[in-house]
């Protein structure tokens, strides 16, 4: 089992960038797929991207494809968001996500796929 707990949100005018930090804690970090998902009042939650267990592939939703960048230091524990060029349509809780996998090419994009979930932190873009 992972604990996952998500920092780095916060409030940015358009153009703006943001760094995503995601601590695991518990089993082995370098076990599970990460991934990047956000939701919107009302809606369900959307994926964002993801990243292979030993972190040399990725995965993008086209909605942040160029923009955002998901990299992880498996030595902390930690997978990062970078989020470039930010706009108001990105506003959302963004959740980290975990699933345990020895796959060199599991790169889930379906939330039912993840096992484990951070509480979540807020992203603001103002106009």
């Amino acid at each position: 089992q992972v604990h996952l707990v998500e920092s780095g949100g916060g409030m940015v005018q358009a153009g703006g960038s943001l760094r995503l930090s995601c601590v695991a804690s518990g089993r082995r970090f370098s076990d599970y797929t990460m991934a990047w998902f956000r939701q919107t009042p009302g809606k369900g939650q959307d994926f964002v991207s993801s990243i292979l267990w030993r972190g040399d592939t990725q995965y993008y939703a086209d909605s942040v494809k160029g923009r955002f960048s998901i990299s992880r230091d498996n030595a902390k524990n930690t997978v990062y968001l970078q989020m470039n060029s930010l706009k108001p349509e990105d506003t959302a809780v963004y959740y980290c996500a975990a699933v345990l996998t020895a796959s060199i090419t599991y790169l889930p994009t379906n939330r039912g796929a993840y096992d484990y979930w951070g509480q979540g932190t807020q992203v603001t873009v103002s106009s």
